[in-house]
């Protein structure tokens, strides 16, 4: 008998689905004030939107880590819709996607508890089928995040799709080909450096690769 084939399109959350970064920066910066620490900018906390909290505070304030992460933990729940929407047009080709015959998921960085929670509150929850967050495993750009979507699809992937290049050599490492949005976190030439597969301003031109199964 011959092989399923493979049906996995997997998705970065924040900056790719949804325009989340103000909320998310927001409460990032929240945790200084709380604590009566010196905040870096907007653009600087920005710049670094893809990788693990605890991290993202050691490059500003290492000795006050566990302080800042608690205080972000506290904050963002309580305010993480409050500015956050889907991007234009990501609900119809999700939506498009699944119609056509495709599983799909996020992949994030996000707490898994958390990453269910957003997608809900952003109205993705139906459109998906797993939702896949990152705990207690290496964060992108490693391949775990998508190893455990994929396992939970129970198929084989096709493309992972995100806006950092994080997203994009974590795509690489599973083997999956890679599509960039510049509508996110990373600029343009950043992800040009990461080589994806196809970049664009948008989601659309993922249809055009991706025809109704059989």
């Amino acid at each position: 008998m011959s092989a399923s084939p493979s049906r996995g399109i997997l998705f970065d959350l924040d900056g790719t689905l949804v325009d989340s970064l103000p909320d998310i920066i927001d409460s990032f910066l929240h945790a200084f004030s709380r604590h009566g620490l010196p905040a870096p900018t907007y653009e600087q906390v920005r710049a670094l939107i893809g990788h693990p909290l605890d991290w993202m505070y050691s490059q500003f304030a290492p000795d006050h880590v566990p302080a800042l992460c608690a205080a972000y933990r506290e904050h963002y729940p309580l305010h993480f819709h409050r500015r956050s929407r889907p991007y234009a047009g990501v609900l119809e080709v999700l939506r498009t996607l699944r119609e056509r015959g495709y599983l799909l998921a996020v992949a994030t960085t996000k707490r898994p508890d958390m990453a269910r929670r957003f997608v809900d509150a952003m109205g993705l929850g139906p459109l998906l089928h797993h939702v896949q967050g990152t705990d207690g495993f290496p964060h992108k750009p490693a391949p775990d995040v998508i190893h455990h979507a994929l396992a939970a699809l129970g198929t084989g992937g096709l493309w992972m799709v995100g806006d950092t290049a994080l997203d994009v050599r974590a795509g690489q490492a599973a083997g999956l080909k890679t599509y960039a949005v510049t509508w996110g976190t990373h600029p343009e030439d950043v992800l040009a450096s990461a080589a994806p597969d196809e970049l664009q301003p948008d989601l659309q031109r993922l249809l055009t690769h991706l025809p109704p199964l059989a």
